[in-house]
């Protein structure tokens, strides 16, 4: 009972002090989000311009604005921003009196867990592949930019009307970085094989895998291997992939807790599982959970996978429309198939314009060599997404793509130590509205 009443004393202070810390830089706080064992997510409004945003408060404190700089996932956003599929730094408020750091992120509308949680129906195939072609290149974009996530799961992949966003780089790590890497890094039921079975011998293949399992999760709306620890995370994936041969073993360095004397399985296969799937999508399933990461598909090779052939299709559409007709002002930038509809729109206006203008003036009609036979270029200009750090706070970053991200020393003992209250599933949330009822999986 007194334990209970210190932590709400305590959490009393931390509200009133975030809510002084942000004041000062003219939000106020609207609601609480949700916690998890490393922040606590507010939904706050800007006074300045009306706006909503995530803010996402730190529980590691910094001595110092440019300590608040160096913290990993800080550095991480500022080198992946701006992406139409990455989660959009606003502003970084630091309060100097308590230590505290926030980023005010932008707000989205929910998660994928919460999207799909609770549907009776399976989601149609363009909206699969709609989501999961944003998916590979938010991931696409953090690889080629030297960072891997270390943390894909449903939770930590955010949508707002249709555009799908990576978030929670609390956890990436430079893929340069020499393993061996924190063993207990990624939530369980998708955790990759390197992951289970070595002590930290992994690399940047990890994300892949966990990419899978959540493809898998929406076409089936279940998870895929639900652990309930590592010993039965292993004996779930050989359930359905197989046992791997001796070859596939050797590459992997044994942990001094795994043992790797298993017995032969063959495995149900994925096709079992969900045997109304398509071939192109079990292609696809099976590339990203192929056991050898090695043989494991990577982001950019996923994204000219078959799977995605109209999505492509539709982006070379896009491009097409942009070089005939300009940019289009005020434009969502997206960077998804639904803004090929908009520019149809605007081309379609174009030709009805032009089509008048030829009937109004008789010139034209006399002279049509004079006039071009294309659609009227429009002389406007569709907004980049831009991030506005203050130079108080945000100083320019010099991107390095060699050497690791900022280390934070107090992660590794949480992994070990904490424990979620369900152990299905790891208890964090971020950067949306709806409060998680049900908390998911363990580190």
């Amino acid at each position: 009972m007194e334990v209970d009443k210190k932590r709400e004393r305590h959490c009393r202070r931390s509200e009133s002090t975030l809510s002084n810390s942000l004041s000062k830089r003219d939000y106020r706080i609207i609601k609480k989000i949700g916690e998890g064992t490393f922040s606590e997510v507010v939904k706050t409004q800007s006074l300045k311009d009306g706006k909503y945003y995530a803010c996402k408060t730190m529980k590691q404190l910094a001595n110092s604005l440019e300590k608040a700089h160096s913290l990993r996932e800080v550095q991480a956003m500022k080198r992946l921003n701006p992406h139409p599929n990455i989660i959009q730094l606003h502003e970084l408020v630091f309060d100097q009196e308590s230590g505290s750091v926030s980023l005010i992120c932008e707000l989205m509308d929910m998660n994928i867990y919460e999207f799909i949680k609770g549907r009776q129906y399976p989601l149609p195939e363009n909206k699969i592949k709609h989501y999961m072609y944003q998916l590979c290149k938010s991931l696409d974009h953090m690889h080629s930019n030297g960072i891997f996530h270390r943390d894909v799961k449903p939770e930590n992949i955010l949508i707002r009307h249709d555009v799908l966003k990576l978030a929670d780089f609390g956890s990436c790590r430079s893929v340069y970085a020499q393993p061996p890497h924190t063993e207990y890094i990624s939530t369980r039921w998708y955790r990759a094989p390197e992951c289970l079975l070595t002590d930290g011998y992994y690399s940047l293949k990890m994300d892949i895998w966990s990419v899978g399992c959540v493809f898998y999760e929406i076409i089936s709306l279940r998870p895929l291997f639900p652990g309930t620890n590592e010993i039965d995370q292993v004996n779930k994936i050989h359930d359905v992939l197989g046992t791997p041969d001796s070859a596939t073993l050797q590459k992997f360095k044994p942990s001094r807790a795994m043992r790797f004397d298993f017995p032969p399985r063959k495995g149900c296969g994925l096709s079992h599982l969900i045997p109304q799937c398509p071939s192109p999508t079990l292609s696809l399933l099976y590339q990203m959970l192929a056991y050898d990461p090695d043989e494991r598909i990577s982001a950019r090779s996923a994204l000219h996978h078959t799977f995605f052939k109209d999505q492509r299709m539709a982006e070379k559409r896009a491009v097409s429309l942009r070089r005939a007709i300009g940019t289009v002002d005020g434009g969502e930038t997206s960077g998804t198939p639904n803004s090929v509809d908009q520019l149809w729109r605007i081309a379609r206006q174009g030709r009805r314009q032009h089509h008048l203008k030829h009937m109004a003036d008789p010139l034209m009609r006399c002279n049509p060599h004079r006039y071009p036979v294309e659609l009227p270029k429009l002389n406007v200009v569709v907004p980049s997404p831009k991030i506005t750090y203050p130079v108080s706070s945000l100083p320019a970053l010099t991107i390095t793509h060699r050497g690791s991200l900022p280390a934070i020393t107090s992660k590794k003992c949480h992994s070990r130590l904490v424990k979620p209250k369900d152990p299905h599933r790891t208890a964090f949330k971020t950067y949306y509205m709806p409060p998680l009822e049900r908390k998911r999986g363990e580190y």
